[in-house]
């Protein structure tokens, strides 16, 4: 049996940004801790590189070895920094979060919505009429209890 999920009629996407307002609602995708985690990691495997480059000698980042550890290395401090300044947003229009590539996601292209409370990372995935899930960060209790409720209006309608 194939279930087909739809978008909020109007009615039931007026009920839900009413239970949320006041819209815009924006904040951090990522907690503070996480971001400060994130940067001590980092910092650790640049004190780590550097003495082992130390004890192996600079040849060692000509290997094959070194220039994968220096593509991961580049592709964590990449990732570090988006956490550092990702935003998102819940406003009439839809959910945005700032990233690598920005996600978007309009209301009338939500079938489905999941709130998922992760210890490092509050997350509501969202599911569109493509059938392709995007997931927004919340690091903020607003953007929490938010997401909560966007979860349960979808949770609760009778289809």
């Amino acid at each position: 049996m194939v279930i087909n999920f739809l978008p909020l009629s109007e009615s039931e996407r007026d009920q839900l940004l009413a239970s949320i307002e006041p819209l815009p609602i924006r904040g951090q995708a990522w907690p503070a801790w996480v971001k400060t985690v994130a940067w001590v990691i980092l910092g650790l495997i640049v004190l780590q590189s550097l003495v082992a480059f130390n004890k192996a000698g600079v040849q060692v980042l000509f290997s094959m070895t070194g220039l994968i550890l220096l593509v991961v290395f580049l592709a964590l401090a990449v990732t570090t920094r988006y956490m550092q300044t990702s935003v998102t947003t819940i406003d009439s229009q839809g959910l945005r979060q700032s990233w690598l590539t920005r996600r978007e996601v309009a209301w009338e292209d939500v079938t489905f919505a999941k709130f998922v409370p992760m210890l490092a990372s509050k997350r509501l995935v969202v599911f569109t009429k493509k059938g392709k899930p995007v997931v927004f960060q919340g690091g903020t209790q607003d953007l929490q209890v938010a997401f909560a409720k966007i979860s349960l209006a979808f949770k609760n309608r009778k289809v």
